[in-house]
């Protein structure tokens, strides 16, 4: 029996003045905006999808995640349906809706996919009075540069209306490929949705050395870690790479379920809001401790005794043991990225 294609609709907007991309491509506002704003997240989403060119935009493969913060599975269905009324070819999503930003930057360089469009906050609050963001990683699997992001605020500030295909809904849960025909269009739309950690993991393999790392959580001399998730994004990646793939106990991880409220503290991780980290780590049980902010891109690391590593001596670190990593010893090192606040740590 013939499936009736899907309809692709064009929906009349009014634009908004305040959707201006900050922070590498990023929309970040309170979550009741999105949810109150008559068409505030479709426009936003229409604006990014139209900011590719149309050529590069039919048929093209684009990668979807998120940190899993509440409204997060709303948005990833709208973005959905209005990937395949824009003519996207492909959408590759993390199961349940669930990807890091680094392993959203892996899998756009991986497939060779066209960008990425990843719904988070970062370290803002979750749940309904939370905030709720997306933000949109172009080809090279990096953040919108400035040029992107202010060609998407033109158009946001012009935008009369949206394409959408609202009957169109996807199993976030299935692994797999799923296919759509939609009204007017000669090839279906497919979306794949696939684990959310293994390409990431994949990827880490070529890097770093696996077996001397898992030797130095189990071996003889083995350091005990304590790895905080704070609820966000990076609990499965966590409990896959450092337990199951590394050997580190199970209890080395904690906070690892991801919570749309993150369970009531900001996924931020710093002295201030990592206090269960922080507190184990003073007792001088474990050897080297960390937390990860909701999307994954942000991290803190405490050493034995809650001793603080500020990300300026973790790269220094870094910089001094390049022998150990076995992709620079491969590929070499052209140089180090510094952020504005950096110290003179990398230089000594």
């Amino acid at each position: 029996m013939e499936r009736t294609p899907i309809p692709v609709l064009t929906v009349p907007t009014a634009p908004y003045e305040d959707q201006r991309p900050t922070g590498g491509g990023g929309l970040r506002r309170p979550t009741a905006l999105f949810e109150s704003q008559r068409n505030y997240l479709p426009n936003f989403v229409q604006s990014l999808l139209s900011s590719v060119d149309l050529r590069d935009r039919q048929g093209c493969t684009m990668v979807v995640g998120s940190d899993g913060r509440y409204f997060s599975k709303t948005a990833i269905e709208i973005v959905v349906q209005m990937a395949a009324a824009n003519g996207i070819g492909r959408l590759v999503i993390g199961q349940n809706g669930i990807l890091s930003t680094p392993a959203v930057s892996c899998i756009i360089r991986k497939i060779k996919a066209a960008g990425g469009i990843i719904l988070t906050a970062s370290h803002s609050p979750g749940g309904p009075g939370g905030e709720f963001g997306v933000k949109f990683e172009v080809a090279n699997g990096g953040p919108a540069p400035d040029i992107v992001s202010d060609k998407i605020y033109q158009i946001s500030k012009t935008l009369e209306e949206y394409a959408i295909c609202p009957d169109l809904r996807v199993d976030l849960s299935r692994l797999g490929r799923q296919e759509f025909d939609l009204e007017n269009k000669f090839k279906p739309f497919r979306v794949e949705i696939v684990d959310s950690v293994d390409i990431y993991l994949n990827l880490l393999r070529s890097i770093f050395d696996f077996n001397a790392i898992r030797s130095l959580l189990t071996g003889p001399n083995q350091i005990k870690i304590r790895i905080d998730a704070m609820n966000g994004v990076m609990g499965p990646y966590v409990r896959r790479i450092l337990c199951d793939e590394l050997g580190a106990p199970a209890n080395s991880a904690i906070n690892c379920i991801p919570l749309e409220d993150f369970g009531g503290q900001p996924p931020d991780p710093n002295l201030t809001y990592a206090t269960a980290l922080l507190e184990a780590m003073r007792g001088g049980e474990y050897g080297f401790g960390a937390a990860f902010d909701a999307d994954g891109d942000r991290y803190m690391i405490l050493g034995q005794n809650g001793f603080f590593v500020n990300a300026s001596d973790s790269l220094a670190i870094i910089a001094a043991n390049l022998s150990c990593i076995p992709y620079f010893c491969q590929m070499g090192v052209r140089g180090f990225g510094r952020s504005m606040p950096t110290s003179t740590a990398l230089d000594k």
